[in-house]
This record gives C-alpha cells, sequence and structure tokens, in this order.
C-alpha cells in the first residue's frame, strides 16, 4: 500500500482563496514600489556556496540549505573528515551550491557582475522566495516570500527617509493600520559596545541584543556572559533596557551615553536626521519609534536598520526589515557601493491580515456566471457569447461536461459562482439567454447587451 503523500516541515501547499490574497499583496507591494521609483529583476533560485557563506554570521549560515552535487557526490568528499564527521569540511566538498537565505546577497552579486550595465543610483525591487533551515513556528517558516526594495550607490540618508514613507504607504494601502516602524543605527550599537568596554564583543552584543523580544533581558544578559561580556559591561549597558520617551528625548539621552564614542555620535547624528525628516513630512498609519535595543542580527547592516511591527492586537514577529549596508558589494570585489533596502514579509503580513479581516471580498471572487452546457451545438453557443464578455473583462466559464443540470448548478454553488446562464435550443433560436440568480432561484430571459449589463 502506497504510504500517504506529504510536503516537507515549514513549506505549505496554497489553495486558489489563499494564492488570490496572496497575489492581492502583492500586487499592491508592486504597485508601490514602482512608484518610488524602483526597477524589479530576478536572481535564480539557488547560488554557488561562496557567494551565500559567512555573510549572515554564524547563525544565519548554519540556516542555509545545501544542495548536494550531482551525480556522485561523495567521489571527491574529504576522507578525512567523512571519517571525523566534521560536517563543515565535509559539506564544502560535497556541496557547491545553496539556496538563497534573502535577496540582498544575491542582488549585491547582480550589481557586481552588471556593473557596467546598471544606471547608478540603481534603485531595484524583488519579489521572491528564500529558503531557512529554521525551525518551523508561527509565521515563520522554511520557505517563504520576501518582497525587497533597495537602493545602491548612493549614500544620501533622503533614502532612508523615502523608504519610511514606503513602508507607511504600502502597509495604508492594505489597511494596516498602527504598524509601528522601528529604527536604529548600528554605529549607535558600535558606540554603545565601545563606551562599555566591550568594543571586540560587538557581534555577540549585537546578536543577543536583537533576540530582547524573544528571550527578555535576563535572556539577553546570560547570553552576553555566555560570550565573554563583562558583568561590568552588563552594567553600563543596563540604562538600555529601560530606554524610553520620545525620539527627541531618546535621541537627547544617547547623545550624553555616546559622547565618548566618535563612531556611536555618527549614528546619533543620522538617526536625528531622518526620524526629523519623517516627522515634518508626515505619516499616514503607521508610527516611527527609535528602538535602542534593534540589532538586527544580519552583520552586513553599518548604519541605519528598521524593523516592522504589526498592530499590537495581532501576536505575531516582525512584518518587515532592512538596513543600511555600506559594504556588502565589496565582498564581491566592488568597493565603495553604499546600499540600503528594506523588506516586506509577505507571509506574515498575509497572517496579520487574515487574523484582522482586511481582504477585500472582492480579492477572492471567483467567476461570474457559469454558462451550462447542454452539448456541443450549445456550448459553441455560449462559448461566442463568453469570448465577448471576457473581451469586456468579465469572468465566466463553461461547465465541460454535457451532464445533468443539477450537478452543474450544484458546481456553481459550491464554487460560490452567483449566476448561472441557460442556452438550450430555445434560447438559441431566439439569439438569447436564461439567466438565472443562484441566491434566490429567479431566472429571467436577456438577450446578450442585457446578459453583459447584468453581469458587468
Amino acid at each position: 500500500m502506497a504510504s500517504k503523500p506529504s510536503i516537507p516541515k515549514g513549506t505549505r501547499d496554497f489553495s486558489p482563496i489563499e494564492v488570490a490574497k496572496r497575489q492581492y499583496i502583492i500586487g499592491i507591494i508592486k504597485t508601490h514600489f514602482e512608484q518610488f521609483g524602483f526597477q524589479p529583476i530576478e536572481t535564480p533560485s539557488f547560488e554557488n556556496s561562496e557567494t551565500l557563506m559567512g555573510k549572515y554570521g554564524e547563525e544565519g549560515d548554519r540556516l542555509i540549505f545545501k544542495i548536494l552535487n550531482s551525480g556522485d557526490y561523495l567521489a571527491k568528499a574529504d576522507v578525512v573528515a567523512l571519517q571525523n564527521k566534521d560536517s563543515l569540511r565535509l559539506t564544502a566538498a560535497i556541496s557547491e551550491k545553496a539556496l538563497r537565505y534573502d535577496l540582498t546577497v544575491p542582488f549585491a552579486r547582480y550589481v557586481v557582475q552588471n556593473q557596467s550595465d546598471i544606471v547608478f543610483p540603481f534603485k531595484r525591487y524583488q519579489i521572491q522566495p528564500v529558503w531557512r533551515a529554521d525551525r518551523p513556528q508561527k509565521g515563520r517558516f522554511r520557505e517563504f516570500f520576501q518582497c525587497d526594495a533597495d537602493v545602491v550607490g548612493s549614500t544620501s540618508l533622503w533614502q532612508e527617509v523615502e523608504l519610511v514613507q514606503l513602508y507607511d504607504t504600502v502597509f495604508g494601502a492594505l489597511g494596516l493600520e498602527k504598524v509601528t516602524i522601528k529604527i536604529n543605527n548600528r554605529k549607535i550599537l558600535s558606540g554603545i559596545a565601545e563606551v562599555i568596554g566591550a568594543k571586540e564583543k560587538l557581534i555577540d552584543f549585537t546578536v543577543a541584543l536583537d533576540k530582547l523580544d524573544k528571550i527578555g533581558e535576563e535572556g539577553v544578559k546570560a547570553e552576553m556572559r555566555e560570550k565573554g561580556i563583562s558583568q561590568s559591561a552588563l552594567q553600563k549597558v543596563q540604562p538600555l533596557f529601560q530606554f524610553v520617551g520620545t525620539i527627541s528625548e531618546k535621541i537627547q539621552k544617547l547623545s550624553v551615553l555616546l559622547a565618548g564614542s566618535e563612531e556611536g555620535m555618527k549614528g546619533v547624528a543620522e538617526l536625528q536626521f531622518i526620524c526629523e525628516q519623517v516627522s515634518n513630512l508626515g505619516m499616514q498609519q503607521s508610527v516611527l519609534d527609535l528602538d535602542v535595543t534593534l540589532a538586527r542580527g544580519l552583520n552586513y547592516y553599518t548604519g541605519s536598520i528598521f524593523e516592522v511591527s504589526p498592530p499590537k492586537s495581532v501576536a505575531m514577529g516582525s512584518v518587515g526589515g532592512g538596513g543600511r549596508y555600506d559594504d556588502l558589494t565589496g565582498i564581491f570585489g566592488l568597493k565603495d557601493m553604499s546600499g540600503v533596502g528594506i523588506s516586506f514579509g509577505l507571509d506574515r503580513i498575509y497572517l496579520v491580515m487574515e487574523e484582522l479581516n482586511l481582504f477585500p471580498e472582492t480579492v477572492t471572487s471567483t467567476s461570474k456566471a457559469l454558462f451550462v452546457n447542454y452539448g456541443e451545438k450549445e456550448a459553441f453557443y455560449a462559448l461566442q457569447a463568453m469570448m465577448k464578455l471576457r473581451a469586456a473583462g468579465i469572468k465566466v466559464e463553461l461547465y465541460p461536461d454535457a451532464i445533468k443540470v443539477g450537478k452543474q448548478l450544484m458546481y456553481a454553488d459550491k464554487r460560490e459562482i452567483p449566476f448561472a446562464v441557460v442556452a438550450g435550443e430555445t434560447e438559441m433560436a431566439q439569439h438569447q439567454f436564461g439567466l438565472k440568480d443562484l441566491l434566490s432561484g429567479e431566472q429571467i430571459t436577456v438577450d446578450f447587451q442585457e446578459l453583459k449589463l447584468a453581469l458587468s
């Protein structure tokens, strides 16, 4: 007996209704990407391992899906590594490619490879799936879509201002109110590590701090201690865990805290400019908040960092994030090419909108009418009318088989199709159609123009 088929954990099948809702979100995001001047590109689902590895930090590298080499992949395996069960050395020998972890590193590779054909500053958007070998849970999948917008080739902070506006505009168009756009700056985090005497532990410091919303203050401190950050440093960083006030008040506190760090004060100045300009321009639905504990675990961020939280009424992680990366293309040989970008988490946005019942009914609307199939001549007559209706943008379909009418109408009912069009010998002889309202059961006889008007 054949086993029941299944799909890998952390992946999903999508029904027609789910796909329609996802396409609705993508459509709105895409529309506003293009309104803000971003151009679309696509990159392969998998990259050479060397392109991806070492770009996301130690934790990120562990979450990259490796692809086994074709053919007898063990033939070139490192025998010593195999005997010693040295997975790192062994993986390098048997896997030369990997599924992309995000869209930003492949974008950097794309820029370097195509730099002679690109007009800088280059504003690109990309909407494609990515893969991470993460532990599946609510809102966290192993295969999911990212919707990215990046600008590369400019250090101007006006780009950050526009990206905040882009977030606000898209979430406003989706009907998501009271979304919080959190902002911080990696220079500020570097400055904090410097003034507390933990400069050499910057990565450990930021990775731990980034987990505050997941493991809490004590959990963060415990992880920092495990990484060798001293108790005196933890005492100096304590104010960060109770950092409250308006954005202006927080910036003032940071100016005092980081007075001894040139790097930290640069971050404060950048934050102040962005926040002031966003405030002057105003926002539609979202709220901008300065979160000094926001770290974003990816190693390539060097300036502003963003993370977007859904309305507080929904228990869900971030629905977007991004930041400034000054050196990303440098790892592929293209120096002095600063970039900044943000990402929308399609899958989490979907879950939030579903929970808040924000999808319009028209998103999942099915065909407007089902043409009943009475036989070959009647089907041809129906299709002639259907061609004209479809040309007018009206969704209609013909039942494929000439079976009992009751079964055809039952199909329409299950598909939630509101009308049935009846065209038998009598209607054909008179060049008319029977239009049946499947909710009320009422049926009227109409000519084509009346049919078109009724279904419009």
